[in-house]
């Protein structure tokens, strides 16, 4: 299964630790691992379902293309690491 990992940023406002989902798309595994903790998917996604602006998402260490339907690819034993993206000069 699918393991996703958030960063402590995130974790500072809500406990997300490490977890094994099944799903073969980002939008599958993230909606799993919502179905267990309700109060990440605020912090996540946006009221449309699509990625925040401030948020990224890597699946084996690249970067998700599809912000808006989630739709990149997941492998059986894929590593999902959720995190703040970071802006400014």
């Amino acid at each position: 299964m699918p393991q996703v990992k958030f960063t402590q940023h995130l974790e500072r406002h809500l406990a997300a630790p490490p977890q094994d989902v099944s799903g073969s798309t980002v939008r599958e595994v993230l909606d799993n691992v919502f179905g267990k903790n309700p109060q990440l998917r605020g912090y996540v996604l946006d009221d449309q379902g699509r990625l925040r602006k401030h948020v990224v998402v890597f699946v084996d260490g690249r970067l998700v293309e599809d912000r808006r339907q989630l739709s990149d690819g997941v492998g059986p034993s894929s590593e999902l690491l959720v995190m703040q993206a970071l802006s400014g000069g």
